[in-house]
């Protein structure tokens, strides 16, 4: 069976294993190509339009190949920030002060366990949302993580934390087994669930959105500045991170 890998750069696609010939096409970075043969330092290849042709292999990235966390590239999501607060708690603590914490948090744990990491935001800075899943196609990022905490339109009426995938063919995998990780938080896990978000939705690599608790829930916010709560959630992540790329 033929193995699927990821154009990592505009690369032409020649008739032959040489780059003496005349180029058949140009593929564009994020391109998913069959790869049928290699020779040299080339992949024969077969596009999703049928065309088949000769690549040079350095200008792929296999994510399959991905099966270590120490071997990844993560981007980390702070949702919010600068200008753009975020949901308040019932006390007015606004919610991206909480997403860059547990983002930080999570980005040393993940550094420590070998992955290149990269963050949308590392302070408090607004970041317009399109250009946020654009990160992990610059970086060829093998998982996006967004942080975000919800809110209910009356206080106190919801809690819980609940992962959201928008893609099912890349992330839905990916949301489960965070999720999966999640069962001594102290509040309800509202399980894995299809999200609307264009964080997610206009990302091309597996991305999850978590909202780690209700911000306008005191039994939630009581759980969510706490370090061992921050400690506890952060961990969890890492563990469905390592599970994941075991499993690929």
């Amino acid at each position: 069976m033929s193995k699927e890998v990821i154009v990592s750069r505009f690369a032409n696609l020649y008739p032959s294993a040489s780059l003496e010939e005349h180029k058949l096409s140009t593929l564009k970075q994020g391109d998913r190509v069959k790869v049928l043969d290699t020779k040299f330092h080339f992949k024969q290849v077969k596009t999703d339009q049928g065309q088949i042709g000769w690549v040079g292999d350095w200008n792929f990235k296999n994510q399959n190949n991905i099966t270590s966390l120490s071997n990844a590239t993560i981007v980390i999501d702070p949702g919010h920030g600068g200008n753009d607060a975020g949901a308040l708690s019932i006390e007015g603590k606004e919610e991206k002060k909480y997403t860059l914490k547990y983002a930080k948090e999570l980005e040393q744990k993940l550094k420590k366990a070998g992955a290149n990491v990269y963050m949308t935001r590392t302070q408090d800075k607004y970041v317009g949302l399109k250009p946020r899943p654009t990160l992990g196609e610059k970086k060829h990022a093998d998982a996006f993580i967004s942080i975000h905490f919800d809110s209910s339109p009356d206080e106190n009426i919801a809690s819980g934390y609940t992962t959201y995938y928008y893609h099912k063919k890349t992330s839905l995998k990916l949301a489960n087994s965070i999720n999966s990780q999640f069962k001594y938080l102290g509040i309800k896990n509202r399980g894995v669930e299809f999200g609307d978000f264009l964080v997610i939705r206009e990302n091309k690599i597996p991305a999850v959105l978590l909202e780690m608790g209700y911000i306008n829930s005191e039994r939630d916010f009581d759980q969510i500045p706490s370090q061992e709560y921050i400690n506890n959630v952060t961990t969890d992540i890492v563990k469905g991170l390592k599970n994941y790329f075991k499993s690929n």
